[in-house]
C-alpha cells in the first residue's frame, strides 16, 4: 500500500498533468485513508476529547459502526456532566460560580487563548452558559436529550441568558467568530431562540469586504473560520447538506478570496473552506480542487500526516487539522447523522 501511495504522491507532487480526473480523485481518497490509518493506530493514546472529535466526524463521514464505541463513551461522559450541571442549576449562584471557575481555568498558552479568557471574563455567566449550550446540543445530536433528566431546566436557563448582545458584539466576534456562528445555530436547534439573522448581520457589518482586505493574518483567519462555521453549524456538524441559497453570501465571499485563502490560511481553515462548498453540494467548485491539491502537497511523507504551519509533527496537536483533511480528501457525497445513541443509553 505504501508503494502505491508513494507513486501517487510522486505523480501529484510533480504536477503530472496527465492524470485523469478519476485517477486524481482516487489518489486524494487514498491519501485521506493513509492519514486515517495513522490515527487509527494512535487514537487510544489521545485525550478523550480528541477521540470524541475524531470519532464523531469519521462516523458522520462513513457511517461505519466501528466508530460507535467511542461515540458511546462520549455520550456517557456527556450525560454525567449534564446531570451535575442541571442539579447545580437548582442552587442559586451555581452558574456564576461555574463561570468564574471556567474563566480561571481557561488556558493562557497562546495570545488567542489569553484574549478569549479576558473576553469571557467580561460577560458574567456566559462562560458557563456557552459550555452548557454545547453539551445540550451534543446530547440532541445523539438523540440523548430525553435521557437527560430535567433537561428543560437547562433549556429554561439558556432562554434567560441575554445572548444577543454577546453574539453581536464586535469585540466578541474579533476573537470568537466561529463560536458566535455556532451558538446562534445551537440556540435555534434546541428551540431556545433564533438569532441567526441578527448574528449574520452583525458578522457582515463587522467584516465588510473593504475591511477584510486590511486584516492581518490572525484577524483574517478568525474571519475565515467564522465564515465557514455558518455553513458547518447549519449542517449540524457534518450530519446533513445545507441549502446553498441560504449561504450564498458565504460562498461568494470565499470565491472572492480564493487566492488569499490559499496563501494566508492554515491547512485547518483551508479544509473548512472546502467543506463549506462540499456541504452546499458544490464539490465541483475549483477551490475545492485547489484545497485538495494543497492538502496533498502539505503531507509529511515521513509521518503520513499534515504537520503544523511551523512544521511540527504532533499526532495529538494535529488531530483537528488531519481529521478535516481526511474529510475533504475522502468526501463520499453522503453524510450520516448521529450516531443515534438513544437505544443504547435512553434508559440510562
Amino acid at each position: 500500500m505504501r508503494k502505491l501511495f508513494s507513486l501517487m504522491m510522486v505523480l501529484l507532487l510533480t504536477g503530472c498533468a496527465a492524470l485523469e480526473p478519476q485517477a486524481e480523485r482516487d489518489a486524494q481518497r487514498h491519501t485521506g485513508l493513509a492519514i486515517q490509518e495513522v490515527y487509527d493506530q494512535v487514537l487510544p493514546t489521545l485525550s478523550d476529547d480528541k477521540q470524541r472529535h475524531f470519532a464523531q466526524r469519521l462516523y458522520r463521514l462513513t457511517g461505519e459502526q466501528r466508530w460507535r464505541a467511542l461515540n458511546h463513551a462520549y455520550g456517557e461522559r456527556l450525560l454525567a456532566r449534564l446531570e451535575v450541571d442541571i442539579v447545580g442549576l437548582a442552587e442559586p449562584g451555581y452558574a456564576a460560580a461555574r463561570s468564574q471557575e471556567i474563566v480561571a481555568d481557561y488556558s493562557q498558552r497562546t495570545a488567542k487563548q489569553r484574549a478569549r479568557r479576558a473576553m469571557l471574563g467580561e460577560w458574567g455567566e456566559i462562560a458557563f452558559a456557552r459550555a452548557l449550550l454545547f453539551r445540550l446540543v451534543q446530547a440532541e445530536y445523539h438523540d440523548l436529550l430525553p435521557a437527560v433528566e430535567d433537561h428543560q431546566r437547562a433549556l429554561d436557563y439558556l432562554a434567560e441568558v441575554d445572548w444577543e448582545p454577546f453574539l453581536t458584539d464586535p469585540a466578541v466576534i474579533d476573537v470568537y467568530a466561529a463560536q458566535v456562528a455556532n451558538y446562534a445555530y445551537f440556540l435555534h436547534q434546541l428551540g431556545v431562540m433564533d438569532l441567526r439573522r441578527e448574528v449574520e448581520a452583525a458578522f457582515r457589518r463587522h467584516y465588510p469586504p473593504e475591511r477584510v482586505a486590511e486584516l492581518d493574518d490572525a484577524e483574517y483567519r478568525n474571519w475565515l473560520y467564522g465564515l465557514t462555521h455558518f455553513v458547518i453549524a447549519d449542517s449540524r456538524y457534518y450530519q446533513r447538506k445545507v441549502d446553498p441559497a441560504v449561504h450564498a453570501w458565504v460562498l461568494e465571499a470565499l470565491e472572492r478570496e480564493a487566492d488569499n485563502i490559499l496563501d494566508r490560511a492554515t491547512a485547518d481553515i483551508q479544509a473548512e473552506v472546502a467543506l463549506a462548498f462540499l456541504l452546499t453540494g458544490r464539490e465541483d467548485h475549483p477551490l475545492v480542487g485547489r484545497v485538495r491539491e494543497g492538502l496533498m502537497a502539505a503531507l509529511d511523507p515521513a509521518s503520513d500526516i499534515i504537520p503544523s504551519p511551523s512544521g511540527r509533527v504532533s499526532l495529538a496537536g494535529g488531530e483537528h487539522r488531519n481529521v478535516l483533511a481526511i474529510m475533504v480528501l475522502r468526501w463520499p457525497g453522503r453524510l450520516h447523522p448521529g450516531p443515534d445513541l438513544s437505544d443504547e443509553m435512553g434508559g440510562r
